[in-house]
């Protein structure tokens, strides 16, 4: 779980940022998912309404 001893030098490619090993890997995982739903929310609040 978050705070196991972590070899962090052994982590390579996207599990260097986005793990669950870490306290910060979990934390950019969680910015991430609301980066995610902050930019779904700007696109359907911004986008052109249809015209019938």
């Amino acid at each position: 779980m978050a705070g196991d001893s972590v070899d962090e030098s052994q982590l390579k490619g996207l599990s260097k940022y986005f793990n669950s090993q870490t306290n910060r890997g979990r934390a950019n995982t969680a910015k991430a998912t609301y980066a995610v739903f902050g930019a779904l929310i700007l696109y359907y609040t911004l986008k052109p309404k249809s015209k019938k």
